[in-house]
């Protein structure tokens, strides 16, 4: 299976997402569960079919693109909106970037480790739990050890380790939307159904200091590369986890609603949180 990472590291960008594309639509076409879940959730929040197919080969070109970013040849990515970054360093903060499961969220951590956090020593750190394929392990372990960029285990050590980041003035990155164990999140509103959602990220940005910034990796088409897109989260997070976490989740849902054919319709949002973090 390494063996065909490398080899398709190799592989032009635009290929690979052509590829991705199609497997995107086997795996519909094959998985009934996967099927339920995409078309649900995209009319739950009022996608149209157009747009939830749209994302079926999108999905596909996500995991496909994943050996060119973690072993391959750099690909373009652009910043869009490096002012608030820059911005929020010359105020002395830390910036916790919240991304949801929209377009290529691999990128979003490697375009701010290659432009700002290697040049400017201010790494980004991001959460890192280990695969448990010993050879995907490896993989990912070597494409997370880059200049400008930092891993943080998913333990109490790791999120001291995010806090110490913050108070720094260095980057913390974090998945909002992603269900957290049981015991590390509230059942907040997510497309009007709730949705296990964690409180680490509520509790981050309370963190003296610290600018929040929305971030997401827009997927070009024909193998161009990536846009980076980020902006200000537009209000005060509330000290309340629940208020909070609902806050976030609008965030995220208005993200989404923005970009559609690019948001991971079929990844299990509502499901019940497992019982431990192991």
């Amino acid at each position: 299976m390494m063996g065909l990472f490398r080899w398709l590291s190799h592989w032009p960008l635009w290929a690979l997402h052509a590829l991705g594309a199609v497997l995107g639509w086997v795996v519909f076409a094959a998985s009934p569960t996967y099927r339920r879940h995409l078309l649900a959730h995209a009319r739950l929040a009022g996608v149209s079919r157009k747009q939830a197919f749209a994302s079926v080969a999108q999905a596909g070109c996500m995991v496909a693109e994943l050996p060119r970013l973690w072993l391959g040849r750099p690909v373009a990515a652009r910043l869009q909106g490096l002012a608030h970054i820059e911005a929020a360093q010359a105020q002395g903060h830390g910036i916790l970037f919240l991304t949801p499961h929209l377009g290529c969220f691999e990128i979003t951590a490697r375009a701010y480790a290659e432009q700002v956090g290697a040049p400017l020593n201010k790494p980004m750190t991001v959460l890192f739990r280990p695969p448990r394929q010993a050879w995907l392990r490896a993989v990912v372990q070597a494409a997370r050890q880059r200049p400008g960029l930092e891993t943080a285990p998913t333990t109490l050590a790791g999120v001291k380790q995010l806090v110490k980041a913050l108070k720094g003035g260095s980057a913390v990155g974090l998945l909002p939307d992603q269900v957290p164990p049981m015991g590390q999140g509230v059942w907040a509103p997510f497309f009007g159904q709730p949705a296990y959602t964690m409180t680490l990220s509520g509790r981050l940005a309370q963190t003296p200091n610290t600018t929040v910034l929305l971030a997401w990796g827009e997927r070009l088409g024909w193998g161009r590369g990536f846009v980076v897109h980020v902006q200000p989260l537009t209000q005060t997070l509330p000290t309340d986890a629940l208020a909070a976490a609902t806050a976030i989740n609008q965030a995220m849902a208005d993200l989404v609603l923005a970009h559609p054919s690019q948001y991971l319709w079929g990844y299990h949002r509502y499901k019940a949180p497992r019982e431990t973090a192991a």
